[in-house]
């Protein structure tokens, strides 16, 4: 491409990302470790927020998460607590550190074969104070983590899943942005395949009537972890899609 060329392509504009999230699913995890990798190479700023597949499912006869002991709660309400003594950026510290490989490769086998990190520990390595795990048997913050699902669930109804994302368009500040559950991906493209991976999300989103794209799962890449990928956590792997809609004004 000549100089010339480049100087008049344009540029892609600055994209703010809301995020709703439930930190324990590993799908969630996934997509947000894509969203880190798109944002070096693409001009995108990520914002994190909380929704709660617990919550998703309440009032339910049955529980398809698999978690009649209320566990699923524990993590959401410390992301919880984080979020409101130390912000949205310190959550996004949380979620990363919660799902780090923080043992050593031949210390109880590595993170092969397990879930999210000890949440006290996950805390410290994210820089945050380790009390705050306590939140995860407590109420305390269950009125703002209601609040912040209960946005989640308006951008896209009840059925969805974790996690959600809305992306703001700074030249069009007055339009709902284009809103969607998902991508739902097993193996998290890098570099500039991260970077196509969000240029195809925008436009397919930002398409008049889009709705939802499904796909055949994939086996997941040899270095992801998490309990029981691919089968029974977070709703998503279980659809297998990308639904999109508007936000309502």
């Amino acid at each position: 491409m000549t100089a010339d060329a480049l100087r008049s392509t344009p540029r892609p504009e600055h994209r703010t990302v809301d995020v709703w999230f439930d930190p324990a699913c590993p799908y969630t995890w996934l997509t947000a470790r894509w969203l880190r990798e798109a944002a070096r190479v693409r001009p995108l700023e990520t914002r994190w927020h909380l929704m709660s597949l617990a919550l998703l499912n309440e009032g339910r006869d049955d529980d398809p998460e698999g978690d009649p002991g209320g566990y699923l709660m524990v993590p959401v309400r410390i992301g919880a607590a984080v979020r409101h003594h130390h912000g949205q950026e310190a959550l996004g510290r949380f979620h990363a550190s919660l799902w780090a490989d923080l043992d050593s490769p031949g210390e109880h086998g590595g993170n092969a074969k397990k879930w999210i990190n000890d949440p006290a520990r996950a805390l410290a390595h994210a820089g945050l104070p380790t009390e705050l795990a306590t939140a995860g048997d407590s109420t305390a913050y269950d009125e703002e983590l209601r609040a912040s699902h209960a946005e989640a669930v308006r951008l896209l109804g009840p059925r969805t899943g974790t996690p959600v994302m809305a992306i703001g368009d700074p030249t069009e500040p007055r339009r709902p942005p284009p809103t969607f559950f998902g991508p739902v991906i097993s193996r998290v493209p890098k570099g500039e395949d991260a970077g196509r991976l969000w240029d195809g999300i925008l436009l397919v989103a930002g398409t008049p009537g889009f709705h939802e794209l499904k796909g055949k799962p994939t086996d997941p890449d040899p270095g992801v972890t998490g309990r029981d990928l691919g089968t029974n956590c977070c709703r998503a792997e279980r659809r297998s899609s990308t639904t999109a809609g508007r936000a309502p004004s």
